[in-house]
């Protein structure tokens, strides 16, 4: 019996991290489908199309051809045949992709694609509409979140650690702006799914996170 597993909550959250350690220990394909968003936001950027017009985005969106693939255990990020991996997690990336992702032609494009995957095989996938919208029958789902501060300081020690130029207060003004934003989009906005378990790693742990999420697959019965 396939399953699919839903993992949502808002930036910063861990999702992708936490998704990830738990595709290994599961066997299953992961789909990040954030990176999707975002590499359609590179797209836009390299064409110097404004994030927030909704007409010119929604007409360029079909010439951004994202896919997935898998080398070496490792998802890689394609767009239009190239490996953007290394350029899809800057901030400036991750503000364009949280307006681009409100408008419906570029959602639908990128939801086909990520449905795709989950009828062909075992996944976990995380975002901020996978349990709502993507995979509204998924056989597990978990909204997980951090408060804005505990978040902010995540991505700030993470930037640092990259040896790259950052300030914590713009960082969390950041994210609170980006909450404000996929929490109030008309399309697919981000929320908890009525049947999904509550996560909140603000105080926990990457490996606490992992297991609290495993024990809700479990009883879900993933395993």
């Amino acid at each position: 019996m396939s399953y699919s597993i839903a993992i949502d909550g808002p930036s910063g959250a861990g999702k992708s991290t936490i998704a990830k350690k738990i595709a290994k220990r599961m066997g299953c394909i992961y789909v990040d489908t954030g990176a999707m968003y975002r590499a359609t936001a590179l797209f836009m950027i390299r064409q110097g199309i404004a994030p927030a017009d909704s007409t010119a985005v929604c007409k360029a969106c079909g010439q951004a051809e994202v896919t997935l693939r898998y080398e070496n255990g490792e998802q890689v990020v394609l767009l239009n045949g190239e490996n953007v991996n290394g350029l899809i997690r800057t901030e400036e990336v991750g503000m364009a992709t949280s307006l681009i992702a409100r408008y419906q032609e570029v959602r639908e494009r990128t939801v086909e694609q990520q449905r795709r995957l989950a009828a062909d095989c075992d996944v976990i996938m995380d975002g901020r509409d996978i349990g709502t919208c993507v995979l509204p029958q998924a056989t597990a789902k978990i909204y997980l979140t951090a408060s804005a501060a505990v978040r902010a300081k995540r991505r700030y020690e993470e930037l640092l650690a990259k040896g790259e130029a950052c300030d914590y207060d713009t960082i969390e003004a950041d994210i609170i702006k980006r909450d404000e934003q996929d929490m109030n989009r008309e399309i697919s906005p981000l929320k908890q799914a009525e049947d999904a378990v509550l996560v909140d790693s603000s105080d926990m742990t990457i490996d606490q996170v992992v297991e609290a999420i495993m024990e809700i697959c479990r009883r879900k019965g993933c395993l």
